[in-house]
């Protein structure tokens, strides 16, 4: 393909993004970019939170995933639907009923105010490292494919990349992001869908033959039951159920989409069918990544030694022309929501829950805009210094881990809230940043050591409700002192 051809698409695809935001932000205020002024219709919301929660490295890696771990990841998407039904009876009232801007303020009023911003700064560390590294990803795979050939050096597209979600989104903030989501939603999963009939075409399968032959494969295993292994269906269901809470509903820039609906109803019908759509979204990239495996074995290819390699690389090189443009719009659709979302909560998050803007109601609009488009700049800048630093330390390994510690970070955030629901205890306030720390690097050391203390045993994603535990505990200690 031709890297002016794949240019010119991308462009293309902006402009659409551009006219959206024009659309959407006319006449936008604080309250338009924090919370769409509450009017966002909740089909909308849910359909456009399936991308927002795949991002370019569901996009790319779970089909990948399913060379080392099969079907196992559905059990963990099968905990995603008790998560959800938790967020939506438990969390979403709380936040509906407290009228809250950001989930983090909840802290604040429960605790005091150093635990409410240990809530917040953990959110903006996590969401950073976390967002920039998703974005590195795509950006990678763009500079390899397409900007390598041009001789451009990594920081220009980064860059590119940045200004381009400022411009659609400094405006309008979540209304504008709860349409483009949307749009970005329609073109990956078309995506999929389109792949996988062109590899089925490929291979000269029917789409009904293709299923039976994957299901009937060893690659479609969903349960696993050595419990030192990482795949074990238990440790995959919990540990869905607890990700869900931790990564949606206590995370900003997921809770701000649902907060912008009109009423608690309208929130919770999104979450329930956002909730069930998932489920067969996953499922479909999980059966891309079967057939996407049997093509390899079919035609001799040579396996990428990275299984995030697996499909731009059967796409770009072994399909046709068609396929790999169409890959390549999938990629940018799950590229921008993890940037535009990320960008929008944390200026969201910093403004209110560090600048209290909202509380200084002496300061005029224009004065709250000014403010609030200096901290949006100042968040891109910093999520282009992480990626351009990701790709100088060019260590897949190094990446990784810094990924895994950002995850940790909603350990902590777990703890929180759930020791502020489930208990009516007091803590004493000052001494919680030092359990929020403390408690992933216990996680850390525990998981690095795991094999050699505990016989054998590797931890999976269940890290995360240890990390929360410890915490809970914490808190607990901290709660006899108080009292």
């Amino acid at each position: 393909m031709s890297p002016l051809l794949i240019s010119s698409v991308v462009v293309l695809y902006f402009l659409l993004l551009l006219f959206i935001s024009w659309f959407t932000s006319r006449n936008a205020d604080s309250s338009t970019f924090y919370v769409g002024n509450k009017q966002s219709p909740w089909y909308v919301v849910a359909f456009g939170m399936i991308g927002a929660s795949l991002s370019g490295v569901t996009f790319m890696s779970v089909p990948g995933w399913v060379k080392d771990t099969q079907f196992s990841y559905l059990m963990m998407v099968f905990g995603y639907l008790l998560g959800y039904f938790v967020i939506a009876t438990i969390l979403m009232p709380l936040y509906y009923r407290l009228n809250l801007t950001t989930i983090y303020t909840y802290l604040e009023k429960r605790f005091g105010f150093w635990s409410y911003k240990t809530g917040a700064f953990f959110f903006l560390l996590s969401r950073s490292i976390g967002a920039s590294f998703r974005m590195y990803i795509v950006i990678n795979v763009l500079q390899i494919f397409i900007f390598d050939q041009w001789n451009l050096p990594f920081w220009i597209p980064t860059t590119l990349f940045i200004l381009l979600v400022i411009i659609y989104t400094f405006q309008g903030g979540i209304k504008t992001i709860v349409w483009t989501d949307t749009l970005q939603t329609t073109f990956m999963l078309a995506t999929v869908f389109l792949s996988i009939y062109f590899i089925s075409q490929e291979l000269g399968f029917s789409l009904n033959s293709l299923i039976d032959k994957v299901l009937e494969s060893e690659t479609s295993k969903i349960i696993f039951t050595d419990w030192n292994d990482k795949r074990h269906f238990l440790k995959q269901f919990l540990s869905g159920t607890f990700t869900a809470i931790a990564m949606t509903g206590l995370d900003q820039e997921m809770m701000q989409k649902n907060l912008s609906c009109k009423t608690l109803k309208d929130a919770q019908k999104n979450m329930f069918s956002f909730s069930f759509v998932l489920v067969f979204v996953n499922f479909m990239f999980l059966f891309l990544g079967a057939i996407i495996y049997m093509y390899v074995a079919a035609k001799g290819i040579s396996i990428p030694q990275t299984t995030d390699d697996v499909f731009p690389t059967i796409a770009l090189k072994y399909l046709q022309p068609i396929a790999g443009l169409i890959f390549i719009i999938g990629l940018i659709s799950a590229a921008f929501p993890s940037a535009d979302g990320a960008l929008t909560s944390l200026t969201t998050s910093f403004c209110v829950d560090f600048l209290n803007l909202k509380k200084k109601t002496h300061l005029s609009e224009r004065e709250i805009k000014k403010t609030r488009y200096f901290v949006h700049f100042s968040f891109a800048f910093l999520l282009l210094c992480l990626i351009v630093l990701f790709k100088t330390i060019n260590d897949q390994a190094v990446i990784q881990k810094l990924f895994t510690v950002a995850g940790y970070t909603y350990g902590p955030l777990l703890g929180l809230f759930a020791f502020g629901l489930f208990t009516k205890l007091n803590v004493r306030d000052k001494f919680v940043p030092c359990v929020a720390i403390l408690s992933p690097i216990i996680c850390f050391l525990l998981s690095t050591h795991s094999t050699i203390w505990f016989n054998g045993y590797k931890f999976g994603f269940e890290l995360l409700i240890l990390n929360g535990l410890i915490t809970f505990l914490g808190l607990f200690f901290l709660s006899l002192k108080k009292n």
